[in-house]
């Protein structure tokens, strides 16, 4: 069963232009990503998706594949979509290339459970850490039912409640990891537009579950941390630093 891991990378982020070539401890963002995905799959079976000839370049120098995609892309997961068009896998793993602290084991996770269930989206959460603010805007949250399923993802905190001895003992988190298979990439491409709540919340896997696509969340390790803003660089290197020393 071919498995491939695909980044999406765009220059021109609203937040952040620029992005993913960002040093962090020296080395582009892109990099670190692009380097842990593929101790899960191999370096040849993973992809960058960008379309920006400056990312192009860099990617290329660091010894990766490229596949160009346009500019007319809404989301990372319609990148995915466009690739699938061009490269036939049976698995196609998004990685964010926001998330350069994502861990291999649970990129391997991801794919394990998509190979289980092949007619479910994956995507993986992980508990919100103590130095996380739940209602942050930046933060996606996550609630699902007893077997993992997905229910919903909001920017607000989830679950909310009534009263305050109702109020959850512990948040979730989305983690930008998600598993799919080439069919669904296309139907997502196909759409052609933002669904509403997905425009709504600006969180893309929500087009899945506004047409009643199955979504499986999976567990990760805690302490993934992604850079949204430039304001996160710092947290992010002091991370990258305690974890590898």
């Amino acid at each position: 069963m071919k498995t491939i891991v695909v980044i999406p990378a765009r220059y021109k982020s609203s937040r952040f232009p620029g992005k993913p070539l960002v040093k962090l401890l020296g080395k582009p963002m892109i990099q670190w990503v692009a380097e842990l995905s593929a101790r899960a799959v191999g370096k040849d079976n993973v992809y960058i998706a960008t379309d920006d000839i400056q990312i192009e370049s860099a990617v290329l120098e660091m010894g990766y594949q490229v596949v160009m995609t346009s500019e007319e892309c809404l989301t990372g997961t319609d990148r995915l979509a466009e690739v699938a068009k061009k490269i036939e896998a049976d698995v196609y793993i998004n990685v964010q290339g926001d998330e350069p602290l994502v861990d291999p084991e649970d990129i391997l996770k991801v794919i394990e459970a998509k190979k289980i269930h092949m007619t479910d989206v994956i995507n993986g959460y992980s508990v919100i850490g103590k130095n996380e603010d739940p209602q942050s805007v930046n933060i996606p949250k996550v609630i699902f039912t007893e077997d993992e399923r997905l229910v919903y993802m909001s920017r607000q905190a989830l679950p909310g409640f009534k009263e305050e001895k109702n109020a959850p003992l512990q948040y979730y988190k989305q983690v930008c990891i998600y598993a799919f298979n080439r069919q669904e990439l296309l139907a997502y491409g196909e759409f052609g537009r933002k669904s509403i709540l997905e425009q709504s919340e600006d969180i893309e896997i929500i087009r899945f579950l506004e047409w009643g696509q199955p979504i499986r969340m999976v567990e990760t390790r805690p302490g993934s941390l992604a850079v949204d803003v430039p304001e996160d660089v710092e947290r992010v290197e002091a991370a990258l630093r305690e974890h590898w020393g």
